[in-house]
């Protein structure tokens, strides 16, 4: 009978409350190879683990070589230390009490390498007093915003006085240079490397520049998911995919060149059929990601529906054979974004050979872990 079943089918759905969040393990696995042969070296990877945020999926990767990590929160960076990640890079600046929540992580777990990112002497100045008076070092890259436009520092003059500051402090372990270029989206794989090239220009310039003063970059890390194989081609860059173990429908349409494949589905059933030809699915915004425009999901199969509406439990469709279907029915569904999708759910159904085998916490979906 299995045989019969498309990949994301279940043999008991009968068991499944809905709205529910799959993910299937073998093909989560399958992502994490085309990874690892996108950029021929498992240590040159530092995966964001803020898609997924379950130990099991670090630890899969962990099992492949892939030691060195990235990470949005506290609570993420904790749960990677539980893994006995080596290497954690907290990618979003501390601020305020964060600071305080990061030095007491570092006390917790010594076996694990932390560092995160600065790019304002405010924040140096900050972290430098909570790290001093505890003695620690720390260690720290110099956010680039080479275009985003959201974090990080301008790569020119003042980038490079702050690198320096930092690289001559005794008291500070100066890892290099972090550059997130998020706001690449371009289809065409030649036109997506033309910009993201153009982009890190400046960044290779500014660090040319530093080199002819006498300071030396260690490392970049470099790329989201759309642009790592273009930086895997730079000397001395790691790189730092994410949504690439999940995958979703916004990436699958947008980025046809990548070889991953969708590994989380979500499982919905209908619950009304308020007019004709109008579906209602179990699938609102507390469900789904929604801070994009309509459609939200691509329903799995043949089916030919246009999404109309949505609210905070609801998801309505329009179609033309609406009778043939029944409340109750059950289908499947890829997320347009997976990673806020996630962070909408407890905890994943875990599905092999088409049958729920357990679930998976999303262990570091809230701000706080221990």
């Amino acid at each position: 009978m299995t045989d019969t079943l498309n990949w994301y089918e279940l043999q008991d759905e009968d068991t499944l409350i809905s709205p529910s969040l799959l993910v299937y393990p073998d093909r989560v696995t399958k992502n994490a190879e085309v990874m690892i042969k996108m950029t021929k070296n498992p240590k040159r990877l530092r995966p964001h683990i803020k898609t997924h945020k379950m130990a099991e999926i670090i630890e899969i990767q962990m099992k492949m070589g892939i030691h060195k990590f990235k990470c949005a929160t506290i609570a993420e960076a904790e749960l990677l230390a539980m893994c006995k990640a080596n290497d954690v890079l907290l990618a979003m600046q501390p601020v305020s009490l964060d600071i305080e929540r990061f030095l007491k992580l570092i006390e917790k777990y010594p076996n694990t390498i932390f560092s995160t990112l600065v790019d304002n002497e405010y924040s140096l100045q900050a972290f430098k007093a909570a790290f001093g008076k505890r003695k620690i070092k720390l260690q720290l890259w110099l956010d680039i915003n080479n275009g985003m436009n959201r974090t990080g520092i301008s790569p020119g003059m003042q980038a490079q006085n702050l690198y320096k500051t930092m690289a001559d402090d005794p008291e500070i372990i100066l890892r290099g240079l972090h550059v997130y270029d998020g706001h690449i989206h371009t289809s065409d794989p030649l036109k997506r490397q033309a910009e993201c090239d153009n982009d890190f220009a400046a960044v290779q310039e500014m660090i040319k520049e530093l080199e002819l003063t006498g300071y030396f970059v260690p490392k970049t890390i470099a790329g989201g998911t759309p642009t790592y194989p273009i930086h895997e081609k730079r000397e001395n860059v790691e790189l730092s995919p994410g949504t690439s173990l999940l995958w979703d429908e916004g990436y699958g349409s947008n980025y046809t060149d990548m070889n991953f494949i969708p590994a989380a589905a979500l499982f919905t059933r209908i619950v009304s059929k308020p007019g004709d030809n109008l579906l209602c699915f179990d699938l609102g915004h507390k469900s789904v990601a929604s801070e994009m425009t309509l459609p939200r999901v691509r329903f799995l199969g043949d089916q030919q529906f246009k999404q109309v509406s949505q609210s905070e439990e609801h998801l309505v469709i329009k179609c033309k054979n609406s009778q043939q279907y029944n409340i109750g029915d059950a289908f499947y569904a890829i997320p347009i974004h997976i990673c806020p999708t996630v962070a909408k759910y407890p905890k994943v159904r875990i599905v092999e050979n088409h049958k729920i085998k357990g679930s998976w916490a999303i262990a570091a979906r809230d701000q706080e872990l221990n």
